[in-house]
């Protein structure tokens, strides 16, 4: 008699196909008639692409989130932003630890590998962590949040409130206020402040969280020597974090000054809140208090580089990372001085994470230079539209200009692929399509010299 064959999934594989898994579930949820304001059910492609851009905390949308979907529509879209931002794996992990069910070693591999964690101890305090966090900064984000919509829409508020806190911290960009984002709220700021800093702590990484909050217990003995006991880690996410705003927010300042379509004719301090906003919400996450398509070319060029370039590892952000871009930099000029490592906070960088670096990056514009190519071969929008598209869809950070609700069935279908590729990551799907076993060579082929540059 023979016996039923196991499909042993890695755990790469299951992280990737528990997000497809999900997408699908939330698309069921939301074709259904009940989920629509109108009581009539919304084409499949729709509700799909709604339920792709929650699950992978895009924010893109090809129809208004706030008159489309019923409450209960809502509901499930809120689900799956929270869902997305935090993991599926950790939401079922946090099911199980409120169950008092244990967590087996292969539950530990999995959290390993959706945080890319470097150890299997302290699993289950982690995530008790991360999910405490997460529910606490986006509670008080939505009592901030109330100050402002509870006056404006009444008891209606405390639901905007909420989603839009939750949407916020997850870097989804999606809200239930209007069509056109936050543009009513560009001179408002406590909705600047409180989306800035709601979107910052989301998109830093959880490992960060809490090596500041080990800093900070010191701060009273070591004072502000107490943050030089950060990781590397920490310290490349928080510099870069810092450089990448302040200097997105000068650019996009500098380049629509006198912008009459966006901030030309602001005070100057609402122009410095939109430049910061605009810097700070292009680092993956969506909200708008400019319209997007009236940028000038120069600063949307800088809001594709700092898009491409995203938040930080092990937070709800997107793009190729901010660590990542720091150690290519670093790679890039320590090969340029001929020195032979690569050198940050005078730590060295390991000749493995270069690596990665490498891959992710190179992967990141294969699959960008592959949505754009075939974007452009089903739409004649225009060539910066089409990229402004495919990078915002590819890093999940949901700007557009004006082209998402615009494309076709195919342009849909495109953009779904490219937000879920840029949530799951390249290297990932890359790992999870290769079956075969990691083998070490005994016998290494002769290295010979070739011209590069």
């Amino acid at each position: 008699m023979k016996k039923k064959s196991r499909i042993n999934l890695s755990t790469t594989q299951t992280i990737l196909l528990s997000f497809l898994l999900a997408i699908f579930l939330g698309s069921a949820l939301l074709v259904l008639p009940v989920s629509s304001a109108d009581g009539i059910a919304v084409p499949y492609i729709d509700a799909l692409f709604t339920a792709t851009t929650s699950i992978c905390v895009t924010g893109l949308v090809t129809v208004p989130t706030f008159s489309t979907w019923s409450l209960f529509g809502q509901i499930v879209i809120l689900f799956l932003i929270q869902i997305g931002g935090l993991g599926v794996v950790t939401i079922m992990s946090g099911l199980m630890i409120s169950l008092h069910r244990r967590i087996g070693i292969k539950d530990r591999m999995l959290i390993q590998d959706a945080f890319n964690l470097n150890t299997l101890s302290g699993m289950v305090k982690f995530i008790r962590k991360v999910i405490a966090g997460t529910l606490l900064v986006e509670g008080i984000g939505a009592l901030l949040y109330m100050t402002v919509f509870i006056p404006e829409f009444g008891v209606k508020g405390v639901w905007i409130s909420l989603f839009n806190a939750v949407s916020a911290f997850c870097n989804a960009g999606m809200d239930v206020i209007s069509e056109n984002s936050l543009y009513a709220y560009v001179h408002n700021p406590v909705i600047n402040l409180v989306t800035i800093l709601l979107i910052v702590f989301g998109g830093i990484g959880y490992i960060v969280w809490w090596d500041l909050v080990g800093a900070l217990k010191n701060i009273r003995r070591q004072r502000l020597r107490c943050f030089t006991n950060l990781t590397l880690h920490s310290k490349i996410a928080l510099s870069v974090t810092g450089i990448l705003i302040l200097a997105g927010t000068a650019a996009v300042f500098v380049f629509e000054y006198n912008n009459p379509l966006t901030i030309g004719s602001f005070s100057i301090f609402d122009k410095l809140q939109a430049s910061l906003f605009q810097s700070v919400t292009t680092r993956t996450a969506g909200f708008a208090t400019i319209p997007q398509e009236d940028l000038t070319n120069a600063s949307a060029i800088t809001s594709l580089l700092l898009m491409f370039i995203g938040g930080s590892p092990v937070g709800t952000a997107g793009g190729i990372k901010t660590v990542t871009f720091a150690v290519l930099i670093t790679s890039a000029f320590a090969t340029m001085k001929t020195h032979a490592e690569a050198e940050l906070f005078h730590r060295t960088i390991p000749k493995h994470a270069v690596s990665k670096a490498v891959a992710v990056v190179s992967m990141a514009f294969i699959i960008l230079f592959t949505a754009t190519l075939l974007l452009s071969a089903v739409t004649d929008a225009d060539a910066l539209d089409v990229v402004y598209e495919t990078v915002s869809a590819a890093a999940t950070v949901g700007l557009t200009r004006s082209l998402t609700s615009e494309l076709n069935i195919w342009g849909r279908i495109i953009i779904i692929i490219t937000m879920y590729l840029g949530r799951v990551g390249p290297i990932s799907l890359m790992i999870a399509l290769n079956t075969k076993k990691e083998t070490k060579n005994i016998i290494k082929n002769p290295t010979e010299d070739i011209s590069v540059g």
